[in-house]
Order: structure tokens, then C-alpha cells, then sequence
């Protein structure tokens, strides 16, 4: 977590199509990281301001744990202060220490994260009439700011969020999914697909846990939900990913060994121009 605005900036200038944050309240000891340790909303606010063209998004905001118009207000803030910047990735939750100290059940996070995604979505109306389990506004108030865009914040579901694919399909403007083989996530992405070419096109995006070796042509070793490898291996495994339909890819150092900003620069200098944000 050191240097981490001449990171982003870094990243930037590299062409990187965007840096993520994590959100993760509380400290659970046995459950393995800390995650990001800063709020992600104070975070993005402090790296938007030192930044300029590069995407701002969420890996994941756990709404469940959250008024959605909170949610609603923090993310439409940031999405204005950065120029229309934000993509939310959001998320039920998975620590079972965090919803007690929300005075939350946790068997219910599903029914909760559904109702959320419906409040956040009708905030982004001019005074609104909503009846949800969550909260009721009755056309007389409304959230400001709104988002840059009039269709909202584009919005991230992470993985099956305990909901039908169906649903996700409906709800989602995008899929976050986990990183598994690339025969394995083929089939995931196909049925993606499957279930959205009838609405209109919506990203399949992945995470990868890499430690990037000194040397280029190392193969790859597994390590947790990613690869130890050399960057041509790193490259044919993009490509690889690129080809079952895969449209962004999260690179995460967490288990790296090597400086992170060297590992940047290697990854701008060789590895992003062959994947072009468009």
C-alpha cells in the first residue's frame, strides 16, 4: 500500500484502463488479508483528485453492509468529481465476522444485496417514488449529486452473489467473476452470453493473482486464484482469455515478490500495448 498515487499515476500514464479498490471493514485474522485497509469511498476521493483519465473501480462494494443511499450519494460524488470515472463492482459479502457487527444475519445478505441494487438504481431518477424493503421516498426528496451518466453508475455483480444467472443477466451491467482455468471460464462466459445477447452487450470482466517473475519466459505455477509466471506466459494466457471472450482482466500483486512498481513498469512497458482499452 505505499506510494500509491504515483502508482495510480504511473498506471496511468502506462495506458492501464483502470486501478481498483477493495472494500473490507473489519479485520478478521483468520480469514487471510485486511484487504485494502483504507474506506474505499476516502480512497477513491484521494486518488481521483490526483489523477486524470484513468477508470475508478470497486472490487467490491459490499452493499448488504451499507444504506444504499449512501452507496447512492458516495458513488455519484465520485463519479462527478472524476469526470464520470467510477465503475462499481459490488458484492454480497463473505465474512461472517462483518454482518454481526452491522446487526445483520447473514443468511440474508442475498435478499438485502437484491433490494439494494433496486434502491441505487432508482436514486439515479429526479425526485423518486420507491417502496423497498429498504427505505421508501415518496417523490418529495431527492439524492444529489446524480451520476454522470443518466443510465447511473454502471454496476459490476461479483460473482453469482447467491443469485440466478437470469437475474444477474437482468440486473447487472456487467459480470465480475472469479479466476478459474480458461476451459472452465469459457463455459462460464458462454453462458454469459447466452444469457445477455438478447439485451444488449454487457462486459465479462475477471480477476488474476500474478507474481511476475524476473524471468520472461518462466512458466506458470499455480499459486492462489492466479499464477506465478514470466511475462510471455502472462501474455499467452491474456490472449488466451481474450479469446474465450474475456474483456477485462483485474491484475492483482498481492502475492508478488517483486517490487510493485517494477512490476508496473514491466507490465507497461510489455504486456499492456498488446491489450488496448477501448
Amino acid at each position: 500500500m505505499k506510494n500509491q498515487i504515483h502508482l495510480a499515476q504511473r498506471a496511468e500514464q502506462l495506458g492501464f484502463a483502470s486501478v481498483w479498490c477493495r472494500d473490507v471493514p473489519l479485520l478478521d485474522p483468520t480469514f487471510g488479508d485486511i484487504g485494502q485497509i483504507y474506506d474505499p469511498w476516502v480512497w477513491l476521493g484521494y486518488v481521483l483528485a490526483q489523477t486524470k483519465t484513468i477508470s475508478l473501480s470497486t472490487g467490491s462494494i459490499i452493499l448488504p453492509l451499507r444504506s444504499p443511499v449512501d452507496i447512492a450519494k458516495q458513488a455519484a460524488s465520485v463519479d462527478q468529481l472524476s469526470g464520470g470515472r467510477l465503475v462499481m463492482g459490488v458484492a454480497t459479502g463473505d465474512r461472517p465476522i462483518e454482518f454481526p457487527a452491522y446487526g445483520l444475519k447473514m443468511e440474508d445478505r442475498d435478499k438485502i444485496f437484491r433490494y439494494s441494487i433496486e434502491y441505487i438504481r432508482a436514486l439515479k431518477d429526479r425526485f423518486p417514488v420507491i417502496n423497498n424493503p429498504l427505505g421508501k421516498m415518496y417523490g418529495v426528496a431527492d439524492l444529489v449529486p446524480k451520476p454522470v451518466s443518466p443510465d447511473g453508475i454502471p454496476m459490476l455483480i461479483t460473482g453469482r452473489a447467491r443469485q440466478t444467472i437470469e437475474w444477474i443477466a437482468e440486473n447487472a451491467d456487467g459480470w465480475l467473476y472469479y479466476p478459474q482455468p480458461v476451459d472452465r471460464q469459457k463455459v462460464v462466459v458462454d453462458e454469459w452470453r447466452r444469457h445477455t445477447k438478447h439485451i444488449y452487450f454487457k462486459p465479462f470482466s475477471q480477476s488474476l493473482y500474478i507474481d511476475l517473475a524476473d524471468n520472461p519466459h518462466e512458466a506458470p505455477t499455480p499459486i492462489h486464484l492466479g499464477y506465478r509466471l514470466g511475462r510471455n506466459h502472462l501474455i499467452s494466457h491474456l490472449n488466451a482469455l481474450q479469446d474465450i471472450g474475456v474483456n477485462h482482466v483485474i491484475l492483482n500483486l498481492k502475492y508478488g515478490k517483486r517490487d510493485a512498481g517494477d512490476v508496473l513498469e514491466e507490465l507497461g512497458q510489455h504486456v499492456v500495448p498488446l491489450f488496448k482499452a477501448l
